[in-house]
């Protein structure tokens, strides 16, 4: 990771988190660095702090190649998802629950369990391209310059894939400023390879994609349209991918948004209705995107398009070439059975 470093004061590490306003047990990057991902288990209640083994366990499965979508230390359906996702993966029966055999597995494979928690220094470039607010009207989104960031924080949470309560949990003291150090979380580099085909499962709200060979290349938590909104069927095509794509708004083509109903032009920016990248799709008007909620995913039903958080639609775009084929499915192997 760039501008890593690997000591902070112990006076950080001693404060207690506050999440929602409210008293947390106190999150140290020691407790989640030697937690132990097998003391999960089935059937745990959902805690309401970060988790300290739930983050070891989703940064692992990120590394693997199966996303967790956010890593928020926090148990979920987009988590059995992502062991399922790693179960497939690796040839053993996909139940989406982290046993034993998972865990082994995660915890003996040398090239993922380096640290799952890392110091960071806030660079001068961190806080630049900064914006206030992010309206809700996509009017008032045209009117602006672009939809960056709202803070470093948020920029930070994306970069390493963390849900922005988590960040604050690790660094409750922090104002995010250039030269501070701060703790997140080391998800690895982006996966690698080919992809030959794309299944978008409707059902289970997934995108896996293989390789030539028919291997499993990655797995992802995916909002894959909605019942008013349903994603098309069958089997299309990549078309191409843009990076940082402006976004069109037509309410006659796609969707009625508030009372606006012109066509507009909403600026690029990470906090864009597509995110940062859009793979086009030989269907006309849906695409593989990111988003500017990646907490939602899965969550909140699409207009129709298949949504990811914006690293993994990034991570997927860097894989596919045109002429990639995408099946829309009801079932994948990665499904929990």
């Amino acid at each position: 990771m760039s501008s890593m470093k690997t000591a902070l004061p112990m006076s950080l590490l001693a404060l207690a988190i506050f999440v929602g306003g409210a008293a947390a047990r106190e999150l140290r990057p020691e407790a989640i660095n030697t937690a132990s991902i097998a003391s999960i288990g089935a059937g745990r209640p959902k805690p309401a702090d970060p988790d300290p083994a739930m983050v070891r366990l989703q940064v692992l499965l990120d590394r693997a190649g199966s996303s967790p979508g956010v890593i928020d230390g926090l148990y979920g359906e987009n988590v059995n998802k992502a062991v399922a996702g790693f179960e497939a993966m690796n040839n053993l029966p996909v139940d989406g629950r982290p046993d034993p055999d998972v865990a082994s597995r995660l915890e003996g494979n040398a090239a993922i369990v380096a640290p799952i928690v890392e110091s960071y220094v806030v660079s001068a470039e961190d806080a630049k391209d900064l914006v206030d607010r992010i309206p809700e009207d996509y009017g008032e989104k045209a009117k602006m310059q672009s939809l960056g960031y709202t803070s470093v924080a948020e920029k930070l949470s994306e970069r390493f894939h963390m849900g922005i309560d988590l960040v604050h949990a690790l660094n409750p003291a922090s104002q995010f400023a250039p030269g501070d150090t701060v703790w997140v979380v080391d998800p690895g580099p982006p996966r690698q390879g080919k992809v030959k085909k794309i299944e978008a499962d409707r059902k289970t709200g997934q995108v896996l994609a293989y390789a030539a060979d028919g291997s499993l290349l990655a797995v992802y938590p995916a909002t894959i349209g909605s019942e008013d909104n349903p994603a098309p069927s069958g089997k299309h095509k990549v078309k191409g991918v843009a990076r940082m794509p402006v976004y069109r708004y037509d309410p006659k083509r796609n969707f009625k948004q508030g009372k606006n109903d012109k066509v507009l032009t909403i600026p690029k920016g990470p906090n864009g209705p597509v995110g940062t990248v859009w793979i086009d799709l030989t269907e006309p008007t849906y695409g593989i995107h990111g988003t500017p909620e990646p907490k939602l995913i899965d969550k909140v039903g699409s207009h129709g398009c298949v949504r990811l958080t914006n690293w993994d639609a990034e991570e997927l775009a860097g894989m596919v070439k045109p002429g990639v084929l995408v099946d829309f499915v009801s079932r994948s192997s990665a499904t929990p059975k």
